[in-house]
């Protein structure tokens, strides 16, 4: 399952530290990318939203400062999904985290149960 599981993270965030701890301490073997050095691409974003079977929505940073900054909360119901997949594209720090992909699975934050499930894990 080694190269199955990517784990964006953003090493300073601390749910972040927190999730690839768990995932070291259930043995789950991933390949780590860095959020805003390595941010995910707007056809990635896509392709992870339509697996997710998640409201877009759910894979903005909404607590972030820089969602704030720019005023999206009024801004997104306005814009399309393309628009909305090439603003997240522009910084990784408007994409929440962390951010599980498995061939099955696509999920935004740190759920423990949640993340259980996609591994196969009973935790």
């Amino acid at each position: 399952m080694a190269a199955d599981v990517l784990f964006l993270e953003y090493p300073k965030c601390s749910t972040c530290r927190k999730a690839r701890a768990w995932l070291d301490g259930h043995g789950v073997a991933y390949e780590a990318r860095h959020i805003v050095e390595d941010a995910p691409t707007a056809d990635e974003l896509r392709r992870w939203h339509r697996a997710s079977g998640l409201p877009l929505r759910r894979f903005f940073n909404t607590s972030g400062m820089l969602y704030r900054e720019m005023g999206l909360a009024a801004k997104l119901p306005d814009m399309g999904e393309d628009a909305q997949y090439d603003l997240l594209a522009t910084d990784g720090m408007l994409v929440k985290r962390p951010l599980l992909i498995t061939p099955d699975a696509v999920i935004p934050g740190f759920r423990e149960p949640a993340w259980a499930a996609a591994l196969g894990l009973s935790d």
